[in-house]
C-alpha cells in the first residue's frame, strides 16, 4: 500500500501544478480581454476625434450635399458614434477591419500584404536579442567580476543610450559602405529568395536588437548573480551536481524573471521601432502603410494597423507571462 501511495503522490503533484498553471493562464486571459477592448475603444475614438470624413474627398470638387450625404450613409458615418463603434468592433471580432476610404481595398488585405515585412524586422530583432542577450548575460554572471563581466556591463550601459536610428546609420556605414556585405535599403520577400530576404532584414533587425540585447544581458546577469548566492546552489554542489546542470536547470530557471519582465516590456518597442526602421531602410512594412495612410487621412487603415499591433503586443505578452509562470511557479501564487 505504501508503494502505491508513493507512486500516486507525484501524479497528484503534477495534477495540482497543471491546475495551477491553467488557472494562471485563465487569469492572464481575463486581464488581456479588457485591455484589448479598452485599447480598441481608444483606437476608434482617435479616428472619430480626428474629424476626417471621406465624403468630401470621394465626391470630388463638384459634390452636392446629396452626394456627400449618400457617401456618409454608405460608410455609416451618419450614425451615432456608439453605433459606429459597435459596428466597427463587431467587424473587428469577425476579422473585418473595414475598407480603405481612398482605394476601396479591404484594410485586412492591405495589412496582410505589408505585415510580413514588419514581422521579419521585429522577429529578427527579437530572436537576435534573445540569443545574444541570454548568452552575454550568462557569460557575465558566470565570470562575475572578471574582464568579460566588465565588458558586458560596459556594452550594456553604452548600447542602452544609443537611439536605434543612430545604430542604423552606423551599421549602414559599416556593413553596406565599407565592407559591402549587406544592402542598405529595400526588401526581398522570403518566397523570392531566402538568402536575399535574410540579407535585406539583417541590418534593420540588428539595429533594433542592440538595446534589447543590452537590457536582457544586464537583467539576466543581475538575476543569475542573485540566484547563484542562494542556499539551494550550495546544496546542489554538496550533492555532487555538475556546474552545468546547476546553472541551466536550477539557477537559470530562478534567475530569469527580471529578464522575462524586460522582454515583455520591450516587445511593444520592437513593434514600434519597426516603423522607424522601415522609414530609414525604405521597406514597405505595416508601419509605412500606417504612416502614409495617416498623412492622407485614411482612418480605417490607420485603425486597422493599430488593432493588429495591439493583438501582436497582447499575444506576445501573454506568451511571456505564461512562460514566466511555468519557469517560476511562485509568480502564479501572486495572482
Amino acid at each position: 500500500m505504501t508503494s502505491i501511495a508513493l507512486q500516486r503522490t507525484p501524479l497528484r503533484v503534477r495534477l495540482r501544478h497543471g491546475e495551477a498553471l491553467l488557472r494562471f493562464v485563465w487569469s492572464t486571459l481575463l486581464i488581456a480581454v479588457p485591455v484589448f477592448l479598452f485599447a480598441t475603444l481608444i483606437t476608434f475614438l482617435l479616428g472619430w476625434a480626428s474629424g476626417l470624413d471621406p465624403a468630401a474627398g470621394l465626391a470630388g470638387d463638384n459634390a452636392t450635399p446629396e452626394m456627400i450625404a449618400q457617401i456618409r450613409a454608405q460608410y455609416g458615418l451618419d450614425r451615432p458614434v456608439y453605433l459606429q463603434y459597435l459596428g466597427w468592433m463587431a467587424g473587428v471580432l469577425r476579422g473585418d477591419l473595414g475598407t480603405s476610404w481612398f482605394n476601396g481595398v479591404p484594410v485586412l488585405e492591405l495589412i496582410l500584404q505589408r505585415l510580413p515585412v514588419s514581422l521579419s524586422i521585429a522577429g529578427g530583432a527579437l530572436l537576435s536579442g534573445i540569443v545574444f542577450g541570454v548568452a552575454f548575460g550568462i557569460a557575465a554572471a558566470v565570470r562575475q567580476g572578471g574582464r568579460l563581466d566588465r565588458a558586458v556591463t560596459l556594452f550594456a550601459s553604452t548600447s542602452a543610450s544609443l537611439p536605434p536610428f543612430v545604430v542604423s546609420i552606423a551599421l549602414i556605414l559599416l556593413f553596406s559602405l565599407w565592407l559591402e556585405l549587406l544592402p542598405s535599403a529595400g526588401y526581398v520577400p522570403w518566397g523570392e529568395d531566402p538568402t536575399d530576404w535574410l540579407q535585406s532584414i539583417a541590418i534593420p533587425a540588428m539595429a533594433l536588437s542592440i538595446e534589447l540585447i543590452a537590457e536582457l544581458a544586464r537583467q539576466l546577469r543581475t538575476g543569475l548573480v542573485s540566484a547563484l548566492s542562494e542556499n539551494y546552489v550550495t546544496g546542489a554542489v554538496v550533492r555532487g551536481l555538475s556546474a552545468r546542470r546547476i546553472l541551466f536547470v536550477h539557477v537559470l530557471r530562478n534567475g530569469a524573471g527580471p529578464a522575462l519582465s524586460i522582454l515583455a516590456l520591450r516587445v511593444p518597442m520592437l513593434i514600434g521601432g519597426a516603423v522607424v526602421s522601415e522609414a530609414i531602410f525604405n521597406m514597405p512594412g505595416m508601419g509605412r502603410l500606417a504612416a502614409d495612410s495617416a498623412l492622407r487621412g485614411d482612418v480605417p487603415v490607420v485603425q486597422g494597423a493599430l488593432v493588429v499591433s495591439i493583438v501582436l503586443v497582447l499575444a506576445s505578452n501573454l506568451l511571456i507571462n505564461i512562460l514566466l509562470g511555468i519557469l517560476q511557479p511562485a509568480s502564479r501564487r501572486r495572482r
